[in-house]
């Protein structure tokens, strides 16, 4: 593995629109928000963008329109999974095995090699993940695209993917770009003698960029750490939800903090970074080893003349990027992260040579032919040093980074790296399993795992819930819950509260498990902790008495309130259920690992956190898209939980109606009334009046008056207001409910 920091570009990283004959318009912070809006502003391809390009405060949407099943090439019915049962799985991994060692002379291998290439390209897609709010990842096949084909942490890893280019369309449908990258690193460890610890396909692929991924707002690749951080010296003030220390880097800078070499201080910063991974520090051990137990850095050459990354590079270059005018560019010649050498005498072979390297010598701190900050040992004899990538009989120093002298003078690293070094087989366990948890952290649950060689054992980071009963008396559960004496705010609330924490990002929370009665959901400020003990203590003894779970009890209460709205505006219906959720225990949870899913807003509920200073209505377009809803049913999912009176604190805001509880229109109708006006009454809180009298009629946030001042949601808003869409309204709104319901149930897709 290949920590990359080639030349800065000084180009912006983020996909902005440019008007003619003017300068790039950099986009991001609005004027009214003090921190980073979560949601990305800009794509070329996008009207939208060129509005917020006039406008930067305008609401941009498109991140809720991103996933539009016209641009899949494959179709709409495409099925990813029924193509996968007709893959030869034996004979793709033996060519992959083949081409390891199947040298081009197109960009030959190091060692005649590929696999430090593959698992760096493994490494870099699925090292974008991160815990706060699930995105990046390697479960999208998201790599392809711009800006991550073009970070300069990711310099030549175009070359990799051309490589494996014959093998994809080898296999065509049946093996997405997403499922051959990630396996082509396991492949590579696998022939290089790590016995792995297992492998599942079921990754996706995604045909254009994913606009919702905030990467930080500085416009300058590998701009200083101090545009991320409030206080540099304390690691944790790193912006959320970033992970990395720079824009373009995956992790943390090898050549040191600000690329100035301090391996305490880097180790602190390692720490921080590798825990918004979800990796503990000895999982961050045996990853840092384990991916330089095997490869080299590429550094052997001037990296200011690289030609412009794949997305800036002229046409006929078909992609590729990071082009060298001099020499040949390439085995030797390579520069890429402008650190050159290798750190272990072997670097084709999965050993112990790492630790051996690193705790055996004494290290010097040296610049590296393309000026890079690197260590070399200050005394090695010469059957110890790694040979030449092209000519066995020269023998060269090898190398560590800053990142590697952190395991060696971190107290805690250091103690963990002796065991690893002491156990060899130890070692290979821990990274086995820890890379195994790189590369699957964003697949969510082992429901959708895909494949013979996926490990059946259950591991607590992927959130397992026991299989629930599917066969109980549902009939008499519903009447026991209509009798249960809990109001129809409560229950529509809890089984809201429950389902809201999904992430499509990875497929983690959501109303399976019932882990909201859990820690450490049950004490989220969001959830109401004391109304939420009170409904749970109510339904958790129905659920027992049926066989039912407590996870499904929640749901189908909130359904039955639902469907008791729907008969109250004159539109009775049923709301689809389907009996077959599990329970989640306490030990089956990971209390820290769910912390980052905690609200800091939920625009549905009209809940705000005070210390937030988001706009909310930014963070709402940031839950909907985690939960997987579109800008319609975004719209009506507000306009009904308004009128429903589920308000967090039963505050009135946006409940512009006098028959609460009944699933009408009354939100559309009285928000584009135009006999009202509305005013500012103090930081967004805003007071709906009568025209002409001057009368208070309503209340409302920024929440609420955003579906009439944006011009897509009123537009939306529009279409429930009129006099012929009551009965479309219910449908819709049950409809876009039982989505988010159901948007866990992995079982059921």
């Amino acid at each position: 593995m290949e920590n990359n920091t080639p030349k800065n570009q000084g180009q912006c990283p983020v996909n902005h629109v440019q008007k003619p004959d003017s300068p790039t318009i950099v986009e991001g912070n609005h004027a009214t928000t003090a921190a980073k809006c979560p949601v990305m502003h800009g794509s070329n391809t996008s009207n939208q963008a060129a509005v917020t390009s006039w406008w930067p405060n305008a609401l941009n949407l498109d991140i809720l329109h991103q996933k539009n099943t016209q641009l899949n090439p494959l179709g709409k019915d495409f099925n990813y999974l029924e193509e996968l049962k007709k893959l030869d799985i034996e004979a793709l991994k033996k060519d992959l095995h083949i081409l390891m060692t199947d040298s081009q002379d197109w960009w030959p291998a190091d060692w005649g090699h590929y696999g430090g290439l593959m698992i760096r390209l493994t490494w870099h897609a699925a090292g974008s993940y991160r815990t706060y709010d699930g995105r990046g990842g390697a479960g999208t096949g998201n790599q392809r695209f711009s800006p991550l084909n073009s970070w300069p942490d990711n310099a030549n890893l175009d070359k990799a993917r051309r490589l494996l280019w014959p093998i994809k369309k080898k296999y065509g449908n049946k093996l997405s770009w997403a499922d051959l990258i990630v396996l082509a690193g396991t492949i590579a460890y696998e022939n290089m003698g790590l016995k792995t610890f297992g492998f599942s396909f079921g990754r996706t692929d995604i045909w254009s960029p994913e606009i919702d991924i905030y990467w930080g707002s500085e416009n300058q690749w590998l701009a200083p750490s101090e545009q991320r951080y409030s206080d540099l010296e304390d690691p944790s003030t790193m912006e959320k939800p970033l992970a990395s220390v720079h824009m373009g880097l995956i992790y943390v800078n090898p050549e040191g903090v600000n690329g100035q070499p301090n391996p305490l201080k880097t180790a602190s910063h390692i720490r921080e970074t590798f825990q918004r991974m979800a990796m503990n520090d000895e999982e961050t051990v045996a990853l840092t080893a384990g991916g330089h137990t095997v490869g080299k850095a590429h550094g052997n050459g001037d990296a200011s003349i690289l030609g412009e990354s794949p997305e800036g590079a002229p046409i006929e270059e078909q992609g590729f990027g990071w082009n060298n005018p001099t020499k040949s560019g390439k085995g030797a010649d390579t520069v890429t992260s402008g650190i050159e050498g290798a750190w272990t005498t072997n670097p084709t072979k999965w050993d112990s040579g790492y630790f051996e390297m690193l705790f055996n010598h004494e290290w010097q701190l040296v610049k590296s032919p393309a000026g890079a900050w690197q260590y070399e040992p200050v005394n090695i004899n010469p059957e110890d040093k790694p040979v030449d990538v092209e000519d066995p009989s020269i023998r060269l120093n090898p190398i560590m980074t800053d990142a590697d002298m952190a395991l060696k003078v971190d107290p805690i690293y250091k103690e963990i790296s002796l065991k690893f070094m002491n156990d060899q087989a130890y070692f290979s366990e821990v990274f086995a399993r820890a890379w195994f948890k790189l590369t699957h952290r964003d697949m969510g649950p082992k429901t959708r795992y895909f494949g013979t060689d996926a490990p059946q054992e259950d591991l607590i980071w992927q959130d397992p819930i026991p299989a629930g009963n599917k066969n109980y008396n549902v009939e008499a559960l519903k009447s026991k819950i209509t009798a249960s004496g809990l109001s129809m705010q409560d229950r529509i609330n809890t089984a809201w509260d429950s389902a809201r924490t999904y992430r499509g990002s990875d497929m983690r929370g959501g109303a399976n498990g019932a882990r909201i009665r859990l820690a450490p959901q049950k004490s989220w400020q969001a959830n109401e902790p004391q109304r939420l003990a009170y409904v749970v203590s109510v339904l958790e003894p129905i659920a027992i008495e049926f066989g039912a779970s407590i996870a499904d009890t929640i749901v189908l209460a909130g359904n039955l309130a639902i469907e008791q709205a729907a008969k109250a505006a004159g539109f009775p219906t049923t709301v689809p259920f389907i009996a077959g959720r599990g329970d989640a225990s306490a030990q089956m949870t990971d209390v820290e690992s769910f912390e980052p899913l905690e609200p800091l807003a939920d625009g549905y509920r009209n809940y705000c956190k005070k210390d937030n200073t988001i706009n909310p209505e930014e963070l709402m377009l940031d839950r909907s898209q985690l939960m997987g809803l579109t800008a319609p049913e975004m719209t009506v999912l507000v306009g009904g939980m308004r009128v429903l009176g589920t308000n967090y604190g039963n505050t009135k805001h946006g409940v512009f109606t006098n028959t609460i509880g009944a699933l009408t229109t009354d939100f559309f109708i009285n928000l584009t009334d135009m006999s009202t006006s509305w005013k500012p009454t103090s930081p967004g809180l805003y007071a709906i009046c009568d025209r002409k009298t001057g009368i208070l009629k309503w209340t409302a946030t920024r929440v609420d008056l955003v579906f009439g001042s944006n011009s897509i949601l009123r537009s939306y808003a529009e279409v429930y207001a009129q006099d012929d869409n009551k009965g479309k309204f219910v449908t819709d709104f049950v409809a876009a409910w039982s989505k988010v319901m159901n948007a866990d149930r992995f079982d059921l897709k």
